[in-house]
């Protein structure tokens, strides 16, 4: 019954954003459409056709090894403290447990060095360009929007210098395209954090992620186009786009860039989380005073804290997506708390529910896993506009004009996924370890 809510719940999210619209007469119904049915093929090879689950399979025994190898230079730096829980090293040291910035923010460095290489040699570059064509035929996009959003796929910020030298001209559709679907994926250096911290509850969580920013990709033009529809002429539109790429004199300078470029990278992540969870914390303190005196006034019983608020806002739509009501408050809790305290939090939060066996449902965390696979949140609003402007400086007031309409759109897709995923929910898949 759940993965016919979830079914619904896709038209459903599709109906509010264009409820929403700015402009719900001009809605490009091919851009929806095509959109949707993409979702739906590439779930329904994933998780029913045999050959995709072993193809999912492959994907995440191939990351999860690749994380493997990536720990032996952060062993070999941070020692003991690199260790995962259980492990001990050669010399017979033990882990020390669990320690976030020693093991599991510098694979952020060797994914992110990596995927330099792997762009140096090409493999990116036709990878993007295989998706941008199918999203700009199918889909009638503009070239340049397609090729950001397919390069979303696998990095993040970085993808809107691939459409650099179109960037000036693009419509403010277009612009909010683009903000959107980096918002609503995640980029492939930062996979690895979510993966440690969720393999042990969630043995193939490393395959889901992969999906699910595939997945997000076509959301993401859909939202935004719904949410913002294209009044203008976009110069690319229909035609395909050419990556713009400076390429490295060598592999070498690749990898140097690569290292050097998640070593900024992580410590963005850290400034990030030290500032946005210390103001939750001090809003929390505040609300819970103000709130516990509005419970003993009106004798209700209100979660005053501002995950427990955020909770609220997102209930109906985590039953939207088909999150059994039994576990729907605490997976809208970590769902609407992504938005202020990012989505690594609200992984952490989501990994300890599983821990302490608080879910009654398999299918909560499933869900939870896709909805919360993306950067669409507060500060990744601020990461995005200020680093598109910095590009186009010409752009930022167009750019800040869209951005609350683009995390919307992001949010929004970023349901959209998780409701396709529930759709195609079997609860003794393979694809769930069991």
């Amino acid at each position: 019954m759940y993965n016919l809510v979830s079914f619904a719940g896709i038209f459903v999210l599709m109906g509010f954003a264009w409820l929403f619209s700015t402009n719900r007469r001009v809605v490009n119904w091919r851009v929806v459409v095509w959109g949707c049915l993409l979702q739906l093929i590439f779930a329904l090879f994933i998780f029913i056709v045999p050959a995709g689950a072993d193809v999912f399979m492959f994907i995440n025994d191939g990351l999860v090894k690749i994380i493997d190898v990536a720990g032996a230079g952060t062993k070999f730096v941070f020692g003991r403290l690199a260790l995962p829980p259980g492990a001990t090293d050669e010399w017979g040291g033990e882990s020390l447990g669990f320690i976030f910035a020693f093991q599991a923010l510098p694979t952020i460095i060797f994914f992110a060095s990596l995927m330099a290489v792997l762009y140096y040699i090409g493999v990116m570059t036709w990878l993007i360009k295989v998706f941008s064509r199918i999203f700009t035929r199918l889909m009638r996009v503009s070239g340049a929007e397609s090729l950001c959003t397919a390069s979303n796929i696998f990095v993040g910020i970085e993808s809107a210098t691939t459409i650099r030298p179109y960037l000036a001209r693009m419509t403010r559709s277009e612009l909010c395209t683009i903000l959107t679907a980096g918002m609503a994926t995640i980029a492939s250096s930062v996979l690895a954090i979510y993966i440690l911290i969720l393999q042990k509850q969630f043995p193939t969580i490393a395959g889901h992620l992969v999906s699910a920013s595939f997945l997000s990709a076509p959301a993401a033009i859909v939202m935004s186009k719904l949410l913002l529809p294209e009044t203008e002429k976009p110069e690319t539109l229909g035609t395909d786009v050419e990556p713009y790429y400076e390429k490295e004199s060598s592999v070498i300078e690749a990898t140097i860039n690569g290292a050097n470029a998640g070593l900024k990278l992580v410590a963005g992540i850290i400034a990030l989380l030290i500032a946005f969870l210390g103001l939750a914390a001090l809003a929390d303190f505040f609300l819970a005073g103000a709130g516990a005196k509005l419970n003993s006034l009106t004798g209700l019983n209100i979660d005053w804290s501002l995950k427990g608020l955020l909770g609220y806002a997102f209930y109906p739509f985590t039953l939207i997506i088909g999150v059994p009501p039994s576990d729907a408050f605490e997976i809208s809790k970590i769902i609407g708390e992504r938005a202020i305290v990012t989505e690594t939090k609200s992984y952490m939060d989501l990994a300890s529910l599983l821990a302490a066996g608080a879910l009654k449902d398999p299918r909560s965390a499933f869900i939870a896993t896709y909805a919360l696979c993306g950067f669409a949140h507060i500060a990744s609003l601020a990461i995005f506009v200020g680093g598109i402007a910095a590009l186009v400086p010409e752009r930022t007031s167009d750019l800040s004009a869209v951005g609350v309409r683009a995390l919307a759109a992001a949010t929004l897709a970023c349901l959209m996924t998780a409701a396709v995923a529930g759709t195609f929910f079997k609860g003794g898949s393979i694809l769930l370890g069991q």
